[in-house]
């Protein structure tokens, strides 16, 4: 690829551009990091990070975000949104804590996990499971894994009740009077509202850039155990396995596998500096592959590269777009969220339960994802596969005997 193949797709990346696609970027953003990140700054004082560490956490997971779901984004024409690891961040704040460990062993368990993602990219077994997944099954995973956000989207209600019901008013009017653009009308309604009644907290926001910390890894067989493998498993099963499902409701052909090593080898070289781990996303791919980012689903790869820049900006301006970012009432987030998923939850529960034959087993994969169990370490979306396929099982074994 050339400087005119470059050209080319920058011309044709503000062709398809729309307000619409910079929104659900934007909203994919907001929701993805605000959700978070708290989790992530957690995590790095769990191995005693110094301020300036952190900062170089968010500036490695922002750029590994960034250039992972920008480039493959542009090039495949088609919405690849790649995410940090929520659970495992959560992992590595209990184990670190738990552990002991220096910030120099978890830099070794993040290179050891991002090899045994790379490995399972490159032998490409994960996707042949996933195929394996009847359509009905992996869309009542989506359907319960999104449907969690659905719900706090309402349940903020409970603390800051006229700011819910601005956004709510605003998106069902939007929605019957310009449909393309209801998520921008929301969020607008809701950030004029919340600064109106004084609840932006612009005090967090401070100048200032991003700088690399590189730290030199350690390897010990303890960290390998209490860290790096429990993170692989957490990213695969509770990060990649939703992921994935997102991908195949939409019906987008994104080679799952490549994308998979892709994450492994930027996660490789951005361990050193506090990228412990990357993965395909669920929650912020919904909102850029569903109706909202764009009308025609061939050009809403530009959702995702919107927000791919901005993740690159997270990186590099640190300090000012975290706190911009942390400025919105945490109510705003969480109701933007789910009226921005409605309509993905929506299809998701519809694709599941549309076959009689396997409405059973998709309502316990629905219901057993929604509750968030956590067993073993690992989340309600493995174990709602497990629920689902286990039900399938039986049922099939069930209809030979008859």
């Amino acid at each position: 690829m050339g400087w005119g193949w470059c050209q080319n797709a920058r011309m044709r990346f503000f062709k398809d551009l729309s307000p619409a696609a910079v929104a659900a970027g934007f909203v994919a953003v907001l929701v993805g990091f605000t959700s978070s990140v708290a989790l992530v700054f957690q995590a790095a004082q769990a191995f005693h990070a110094t301020p300036e560490q952190i900062t170089s956490w968010i500036w490695a997971l922002g750029l590994g975000m960034g250039l992972c779901s920008l480039v493959p984004s542009l090039i495949l024409r088609m919405p690849v949104m790649v995410a940090w690891s929520t659970p495992g961040a959560a992992v590595l704040a209990t184990a670190g804590l738990a552990g002991g460990f220096s910030m120099a062993e978890a830099i070794g368990a993040f290179i050891v996990s991002a090899a045994l993602i790379i490995l399972v990219g490159v032998t490409g077994w994960f996707e042949r499971i996933m195929n394996r997944i009847p359509m009905e099954i992996a869309s009542a995973l989506l359907a319960g894994v999104l449907a969690k956000f659905g719900m706090q989207a309402f349940s903020a209600a409970e603390t800051n009740l006229s700011l819910v019901l601005v956004m709510l008013l605003a998106y069902l009017l939007s929605r019957r009077m310009a449909p393309r653009y209801a998520v921008i009308i929301t969020l607008l309604a809701g950030t004029v509202w919340a600064a109106l009644r004084g609840q932006m907290q612009w005090s967090a926001v401070h100048a200032g850039l991003a700088m690399p910390v590189y730290t030199a890894p350690e390897f010990s067989l303890q960290a390998l155990i209490s860290l790096a493998l429990p993170l692989f498993v957490v990213t695969m099963a509770s990060q990649n396995l939703p992921g994935v499902a997102v991908i195949r409701s939409t019906g987008y052909p994104i080679p799952v596998s490549r994308v998979i090593s892709m994450t492994g080898v930027v996660t490789l070289l951005l361990a050193p500096f506090g990228g412990y781990a990357l993965n395909l996303s669920a929650i912020t791919a919904a909102i850029c592959m569903g109706d909202e980012a764009h009308e025609d689903r061939n050009k809403r790869y530009t959702a995702a590269a919107v927000c791919g820049l901005l993740y690159i900006l997270i990186a590099i301006f640190g300090a000012v777009v975290t706190g911009l970012l942390t400025a919105f009432p945490k109510e705003l987030v969480a109701c933007i969220a789910g009226l921005a998923l409605l309509g993905s939850i929506g299809g998701g529960m519809a694709t599941a339960f549309k076959e009689e034959k396997h409405r059973e087993a998709a309502l316990i994969t629905f219901l057993v994802t929604l509750s968030g169990v956590v067993i073993a370490g690992v989340g309600s979306a493995f174990w709602g596969v497990v629920a689902g396929s286990l039900a399938l099982l039986v049922q099939s074994l069930r209809a030979r005997k008859a």
